[in-house]
This record gives structure tokens, sequence and C-alpha cells, in this order.
């Protein structure tokens, strides 16, 4: 009976404590969501203004960028608000950046790449190798762990390793902030240096065509519905199997083979189906926005952590440069596509700078997937020889 009572007393608490737990989430949640349509709201004249300055295609991208920053850095002054980087934007953004990727290579050959992938697979292993040597020499310049150093240096992504450095209680802050450096560095760099040395950009009318941004036709609406339908179905279907890059790589192969399920259904009445340049813009502001969070709401580090992590970035993208010049030598690839798929930034960027550059798309996708694999595959076999290493040295100090 005591026990009954008991039950019944702390039943009621018990109900209470989930509400007020489920009311916190709500609130954050909205948050969270208002903070994200500032930031849509603020990268739409961001990318406006620079596709008028002739930025070229990666326009919308450093548009969302400078609004992740602005937005998330307003937040914290003004309101004392403070927000991690958008997970579930970023993986919207994959995902409809991997569309506009896979329509893309719809119409390509890549029967004359698969002669060219023991070439990928060498320069994975060039990078990787590489990337743990760099790795090693951060941690023993900045007297960082040696976990958190190769989360902090391979190029896997900044999201996934500042996640896996979560995980084993590492130090995300710092994994986040020499990723994000080495990203926005490779991303600005590049068409950079691809317009001084006079490669043709998409012209801004491709870009940015009021005209062209969303059709809407009830046919093409339909199509756009059913393509939205199968790519969420395959996403699901990947998410459950744990394909690396799900978000990315589920999209891309849905664009790819989605206008041979059209031919089969013609009651559509389209052909060859394309999405509208909506698509692309959102896809390209969201992970500009999840680059610019990254930024945004990093704590203050000392002049120390930042020049390491400043030192660490040049040994990586040096690294990448040398690739590039390894793989000149082994492939006709002419300079840029050379660079464009041993460039140590995040795999959805790098595409997307080679799609907007309208630059052997396909070489690069390729490429940066076998890289992306392979990383992801042997993430697991690095966490554990790294953290052996770190017990180690750990022992030998003591």
């Amino acid at each position: 009976m005591l026990t009954n009572s008991i039950l019944t007393v702390a039943s009621p608490q018990k109900e209470c404590i989930n509400q007020e737990i489920s009311a916190s989430k709500s609130k954050i949640q909205l948050k969270q969501l208002t903070v994200l349509f500032l930031e849509l709201l603020l990268a739409l004249p961001f990318g406006l203004i620079l596709t008028r300055l002739k930025i070229g295609g990666m326009s919308w991208l450093f548009g969302g960028i400078g609004a992740g920053i602005v937005i998330l850095q307003a937040c914290r002054i003004f309101y004392g608000y403070t927000s991690k980087p958008n997970r579930h934007a970023r993986q919207i953004g994959m995902m409809l950046v991997g569309l506009t990727i896979g329509f893309s290579n719809a119409g390509a050959n890549f029967s004359h790449i698969a002669s060219g992938i023991p070439v990928f697979v060498f320069l994975t292993l060039f990078l990787l190798i590489s990337g743990s040597c760099i790795g090693y020499t951060y941690s023993r310049l900045s007297q960082t762990n040696i976990l958190t150093s190769m989360l902090a240096t391979v190029p896997g992504g900044v999201g996934v390793m500042a996640a896996i450095a979560a995980d084993y209680g590492k130090n995300v802050t710092l994994v986040a902030l020499v990723q994000v450096i080495r990203v926005t560095c490779v991303v600005l760099l590049i068409p950079l240096i691809a317009r001084v040395y006079g490669v043709t950009y998409v012209s801004p009318q491709r870009i940015f065509n009021p005209a062209n941004l969303l059709n809407i036709e009830p046919a093409y609406l339909a199509i756009l519905l059913v393509l939205f339908l199968i790519c969420s179905l395959v996403l699901k279907l990947a998410v459950k199997i744990k394909l690396p890059a799900a978000y990315l790589f589920s999209a891309l192969v849905v664009g790819l083979f989605f206008n041979n399920l059209l031919e089969m259904l013609p009651m559509f009445g389209y052909s060859s189906f394309h999405p509208p340049q909506l698509i692309s813009i959102i896809g390209q502001t969201l992970l500009g926005i999840t680059i610019g969070e990254y930024w945004g709401e990093k704590p203050a580090f000392g002049k120390k952590s930042i020049f390491y992590a400043i030192i660490s970035t040049i040994m990586t993208l040096t690294a990448g440069a040398i690739a590039s010049l390894i793989a000149m030598q082994l492939t006709t690839w002419d300079w840029l596509t050379c660079l464009l798929v041993t460039a140590p930034g995040g795999a959805t960027e790098m595409i997307l700078v080679a799609l907007t550059m309208d630059h052997n798309v396909e070489i690069v996708t390729v490429g940066h997937l076998v890289r992306l694999i392979a990383i992801n595959c042997s993430l697991p076999l690095w966490i554990y020889l790294f953290r052996r290493l770190d017990n180690q040295l750990d022992i030998s100090e003591v």
C-alpha cells in the first residue's frame, strides 16, 4: 500500500518534469528556427549583392557564410543567446546540393573515369597519411592530445569531426575551429585562384535568373513532389544502413537516375526534368549559413591556439597542393581539376565549386566521393589507433 501511494505521488511529479523538459525543447527549437529564418532573410540581400559584383557561382554560399556570422554574433551580443550550428540545416543543404549535382551529372559519361579509380585511391591514401603526420605535428606543437589533433586536421567535414570529438569527450570547439578555418580557406582560395588565372566562370545570369527560379506548372510541381518523396525514401534507407555522407550521396544518386525513372512514367509529360534554380540557391545558402555559424558561435581562443590552427591549415593546404601536382603527373587532367580533386575542403563544398565553375564536375565528384567513403570507413580504425597512442604517451609521461 505504501509503495502504491509513493508511486501515486511520484507519478504526477514525473509527468510535470517531462512536461517541463518538453516545453524547454520546444522553446529551443523555436529559437533555432527563428535564428535560421533571420539568417535566410539576411543571406538573400548578401547573395544578390555578391552576384551583382560578379563574384561567381559561389555568391550564395558566401552570402550564407556572412549571414551566419552576423546573425549569431548579433544574438550573442544583444540578446545573450548562443546556439550550436544547426545540424539539420546543413543536412538539408547537403541534400539539395546533392540533387543539383546529381542532375548536372545525369548525362555524364563515367566510363572513362572508372580507369582513374586507382589514382583516386592513391591520392586518398596520400592525403590520409599526410593528414596523420600533420595531426601528430599539430598535437606536439599545441600540446593537445593526438585524437583531438587528428579530428581537427583530417579533412572529413566540420560537423562530422566535431560530432565524433563530442562522442569521445574531446575539445569540440578546437576541432570545429581548425576544421572551419580549413574549409573557409579552401572555399575562398580556389575560386580566387581560378579567377586570377582566367578560368571561365558560369555567368551571373545563369547563377541567378528570376524567370528560372521556380516553374509553377501543375505537372512540374507534381514531379518535384515525387522527386522529394523518392529522395526522402532513399535517404531513410541510406541513414539506416549508415552510408557515409548519407544526405549528399543519396540525393546525388536520386538526381543521377531520376530522369530514367520518368521515362518509364510517361503520364507526367516530362522526358528531361531538372529541379528549379531555387533548389540550388537554398542548398548553397544553407551550407554557407552552417559554416558561418561555426565562426559566429566560436568562443574566444588564445593567440597561440589560433596561430597553431592556422599553421596546421597551411600544412594541410600544402599537402593538398602536393597531391594535385602528383595527380597532374599521373593523369591528363588540367591543373584546376587536379586542385579541385585533391583540395582538403568538405566534399560537398568542393563539388559545388566545380559545379559553379562548370569544370569537370564528374571527375571532381567521383574523386571526393572516393575520399569521403575511405575516410568514413577507416575512421573507427584511426580512432582506435589514436586513442591507444594517446594512452601510451600518457603512461610514458607518468
